[in-house]
């Protein structure tokens, strides 16, 4: 975006960021770097005071590339657009106003009233859970991708914490100690991430995806791979479909006979908006030897891969097998995972700026895909389905002579399970 002059001053948005007060929630949604960027191109960028300082950055640093802290109220009132990483508060959902935006990991098929709401009152709303992974455009913009290698290599890591033995092969005075056998179930980016940071640690690593084309990926880390017989679980754009219940029930017998040769089990298998599946039931971990690790990065509200798994806690069960389960390890790692966030955030807000305003060009698959809600109308092909079986709809643009009003990217992806 070029501007100069007065059209600079004239032309811009303030961005604004606040403290995340979620539980366990380290990260911030801008980094110094790309607050500075923002500023480079034009903008504003005001930032609630202490925002940054869980990720290791001090109000200082913002002020260094030109950001201006400021309190909590004075964000809000004054921001443009909204940048967040996880869905705000109640009080400051509520608090945006007409022609505001906001911007974030907002999980919004899981949040329909609120959606509705935002709606009504004219927030221009964009969720990066809607992005069109399948674009490679959509690449620098895809904070879920972003977010899950950096839960996959914290998973490796939360697994070799918690596991009794070595990672690697030790050879000692005292005796050699074999690696350890780590599977990684979901051959996703999370999967993938986790894969390679444990073979680093020295362990022996196997990948299952029921996507055969997956094998290719989960060899060039370094990983054994392994599939299942029971039916090719490819579904649009890449994605794993969601199998049948007889499928699944084949699927966890499989699994079983296989997760009883390993130490550590990671499982990554999100189904966006459903439960996941249980892809290691108690039979599983019955099999498992005393001392043996499984890390749940499915883990949520909904139930996880994990028989037993509880969303931030640790758990040993009775067969002496220790289950970790957690949502969103991202944010244990705040420094890392925030300046990748950042980035996506910087990408994205460009993409749906023209002339100085947050103005998505609905023509555009992706910023439609992406969009909520803008003007008082529901803009996501997703979303309008989601809505539309959730009861009776709100107001929705006609779509374009591009795009059916019930298809979309997004929609062929919530069919995969995500990893």
């Amino acid at each position: 975006m070029e501007r100069n002059g007065l059209e600079d001053l004239q032309a811009c948005l303030t961005i604004g960021v606040l403290r995340e007060t979620a539980p366990g929630e380290r990260r911030v949604a801008l980094d110094p770097d790309v607050a500075g960027e923002f500023l480079r191109d034009g903008h504003r960028v005001l930032i609630e005071s202490g925002a940054g300082e869980q990720g290791g950055w001090t109000d200082a640093a913002y002020a260094a590339v030109g950001a201006t802290s400021a309190s909590r109220a004075d964000v809000i009132e004054r921001a443009d657009v909204l940048a967040a990483v996880r869905r705000p508060p109640d009080d400051v959902t509520a608090a945006l106003r007409d022609g505001q935006g906001l911007v974030g990991l907002l999980d919004p098929l899981q949040n329909l009233e609120l959606m509705e709401s935002l709606c009504r009152r004219g927030v221009t709303v964009a969720a990066f859970e809607l992005l069109p992974r399948t674009l490679s455009r959509a690449q620098s913009m895809d904070a879920l991708s972003s977010q899950s290698a950096a839960a996959g290599y914290r998973a490796a890591i939360v697994a070799a914490e918690a596991f009794g033995g070595f990672f690697p092969m030790m050879i000692t005075a005292a005796g050699t100690a074999r690696p350890a056998r780590v599977l990684v179930i979901g051959a996703g980016v999370a999967g993938l991430q986790a894969l390679s940071t444990a073979r680093r640690l020295g362990a022996v690593v196997t990948g299952y995806d029921v996507r055969p084309a997956s094998r290719g990926e989960v060899e060039s880390v370094g990983a054994s791979f392994a599939t299942s017989s029971v039916a090719e679980g490819a579904g649009s754009g890449g994605y794993a479909r969601a199998m049948t219940a007889d499928e699944l029930a084949a699927q966890q017998q499989e699994l079983t006979q296989l997760v009883a040769k390993f130490d550590v089990v990671i499982t990554t298998a999100k189904v966006p908006g459903r439960r996941p599946p249980v892809l290691v039931p108690q039979e599983a971990l019955a099999s498992l030897a005393r001392g043996s690790v499984c890390v749940d990065l499915a883990c949520g509200p909904l139930g996880g891969n994990v028989h037993g798994s509880v969303d931030g806690q640790r758990i040993v069960d009775s067969s002496g097998v220790t289950i970790i389960g957690s949502s969103d390890l991202a944010a244990t790692i705040p420094t890392a995972a925030s300046r990748m966030y950042a980035k996506n955030v910087h990408a994205l807000v460009t993409t749906l700026t023209h002339e100085g305003r947050l103005d998505p060009d609905l023509d555009d698959e992706l910023q439609r895909s992406v969009v909520v809600c803008r003007k008082g109308e529901i803009v996501s092909p997703s979303m309008r389905q989601a809505m539309a079986q959730s009861g009776p709809p709100i107001s929705t643009p006609a779509p374009s002579q591009s795009q059916s009003p019930t298809e979309s990217p997004s929609e062929s992806q919530s069919e995969g399970v995500r990893s």
